[in-house]
């Protein structure tokens, strides 16, 4: 497969910006992501344990690619506050091609 079919996208959202960049640090840091985005903070309405609740968070955009999705979501779940994290992926399915190569590499376990 080529780099654009293996990129992935993966969103999350966290309570605070500081518990977002600890976040983003702990994903690049062990190369399970190439780049983490901490967006600005929303505003976010959903039902949890039958009450609706109403929450700022701070959304996070993570790029990786398939290979490295596993080892991404253990470390999401590992260092998320939350008892149940919002973690989405998406296919990338457009992009400039040398970017996705550097998500590639960058996300590339040492072992490899």
């Amino acid at each position: 497969m080529d780099n654009l079919s293996q990129t992935l996208l993966v969103l999350t959202n966290l309570p605070d910006r500081a518990s977002a960049e600890r976040l983003a640090d702990a994903l690049v840091a062990a190369r399970v992501a190439a780049c983490v985005n901490v967006l600005a903070p929303c505003r976010s309405v959903y039902r949890w344990k039958d009450a609706v609740q109403h929450d700022e968070e701070h959304p996070v955009l993570v790029k990786t690619t398939r290979g490295r999705y596993a080892a991404l979501e253990t470390a999401m779940r590992e260092n998320h506050p939350y008892e149940l994290p919002e973690i989405i992926a998406m296919p990338v399915v457009a992009g400039l091609a040398a970017y996705l190569q550097w998500v590639d590499s960058e996300t590339r376990s040492e072992a490899n």
